[in-house]
């Protein structure tokens, strides 16, 4: 029972450290690097690596020597028998014997080494695999760049849930004190019927929306957990707000940035798709060379059960064969020229993709920094019409208050402002958003 106990209170321990061990705090950067380990398909990405430096030395090892062993048993339940004439063994002349070679059970075992001495598709093998390692490479640091931008996203979308719901909350007391007082007014006759039913569904209105926001930071925050590899009820926590990450992600600098193509990662990838097809053609032109192998093979031959193939008692006899194969391609009814014409076919249709992802590379950059720079714009205008929107909204509510506005033109002015609200958040999205894309062309 103690020993119970004790593996008991050990295995609670070790659950307490392990989910001690996951943070539940998170800033953007925290999030992001927390993501680029155990995102799903950065975990995959890695596996790729170390399989591409696997098929490497696959490749490599198919030219260095190998050995194989084979070991065969037979036994002649019938043996075949051979006729030889009779005069050999003191017989009649032109009359025939039979007559069994060999004795009927015999065990052989070989063991063969071969050595590559020149294969033209060994070399170009060996020099693709340096290009698949660069593929390799660079395919891991697309698919980091897109668990970044999908966490930035992810990220902002949960900060907007949530400062949405905030602020529909503060909007929802705001006209539930209005229809409060509206409310009296007109049980004393000093209010409209009209009043009441304006602000009621203003305020049924924002309760709607309210609630969806409600369901969407649920929603936006297991997206989060799950593009960053948690569990998705982990109770993540975001340590920034909207303000401060919009300030954060405001750099003017980048919209002078410098742009060097060959740092761009799809740029990578087109040359290294370019890289396959150049290899692929030199292994066309490679088969019309000839191959040299070398060889060399040990024998034993036991006349015996199988298992006494080792024994020194037992009958046996060695054998040994070094040899070389070489192998002249001579015609191939134009097979081969053929296949070299479409790897060249396909060369020159990659160096043409190369070029127009230039093209399209220079055309991206301009409309993200394009972009970035409405972004940012955008952010300021939106934030100087919240401001007045929020002062409009305040006049009409002291105006209504007086009995100067009307209840219309009170629900006018916060219709104005719960726009004017989204749309700021919106542009404070944007921003962020917009600066990552301009980011993943210029991959500073």
């Amino acid at each position: 029972m103690r020993l119970i106990t004790t593996c008991s209170i050990a295995l609670l321990s070790f659950l307490a450290v392990s989910a001690q061990e996951i943070p539940v705090h998170f800033t953007m950067e925290e999030a992001i690097s927390y993501a680029l380990e155990h995102n799903y398909s950065s975990v995959n990405a890695n596996r790729d690596l170390v399989d591409a430096q696997k098929q490497k030395w696959e490749t490599i090892a198919s030219g260095l020597p190998q050995v194989n062993g084979t070991l065969s048993y037979q036994d002649q339940i019938k043996q075949p028998l051979s006729l030889i004439p009779a005069e050999f063994l003191g017989g009649e002349p032109g009359t025939f014997v039979p007559i069994t070679f060999g004795p009927p059970r015999s065990t052989v075992a070989t063991a063969t080494l071969r050595q590559k001495i020149f294969d033209g598709s060994y070399i170009v093998g060996v020099q693709a695999t340096q290009a698949f390692m660069r593929y390799s490479q660079n395919n891991k640091e697309k698919t980091d760049q897109e668990v970044r931008q999908n966490v930035v996203e992810a990220y902002g979308n949960v900060l907007l849930a949530q400062e949405s719901v905030a602020i529909l909350q503060k909007n929802i007391d705001a006209v539930e004190k209005n229809l409060f007082e509206t409310r009296k007014l007109f049980e004393n006759g000093l209010a409209e019927e009209e009043s009441v039913e304006q602000l009621q569904i203003t305020n049924a209105s924002l309760k709607n929306t309210l609630n969806n926001a409600e369901r969407l930071t649920v929603i936006t925050l297991q997206m989060l957990n799950t593009i960053m590899g948690l569990p998705l009820d982990h109770p993540t926590q975001l340590t920034q707000n909207l303000d401060n990450l919009v300030l954060q992600q405001t750099q003017l600098e980048l919209l002078e940035a410098p742009f060097t193509l060959e740092n761009n990662v799809n740029y990578k990838l087109a040359l290294n798709y370019n890289e396959q097809r150049y290899y692929e053609l030199k292994l066309a032109k490679s088969k019309a060379l000839p191959t040299l192998n070398a060889f060399i093979n040990y024998g034993r031959t036991a006349f015996s059960d199988p298992f006494k193939i080792v024994d020194s008692d037992a009958q046996h006899f060695e054998s040994s064969i070094l040899g070389f194969d070489l192998n002249i391609p001579i015609f191939s009814s134009l097979q081969r020229s053929a296949g070299t014409q479409r790897a060249k076919i396909a060369l020159e249709k990659a160096k043409t993709e190369l070029q127009e992802t230039e093209k399209q590379l220079a055309l991206q950059l301009q409309q993200a920094r394009n972009d970035y720079q409405l972004a940012i714009e955008t952010y300021q205008t939106s934030k100087d019409n919240l401001a007045l929107a929020e002062r409009i909204e305040n006049k009409n509510d002291i105006k209504y208050s007086e009995g100067i506005a009307t209840s219309f033109e009170l629900r006018q002015a916060q219709t104005q402002l719960y726009s004017a609200q989204q749309e700021y958040l919106q542009a404070m999205i944007s921003v962020i958003n917009r600066k990552t894309a301009l980011e993943n062309i210029l991959n500073p």
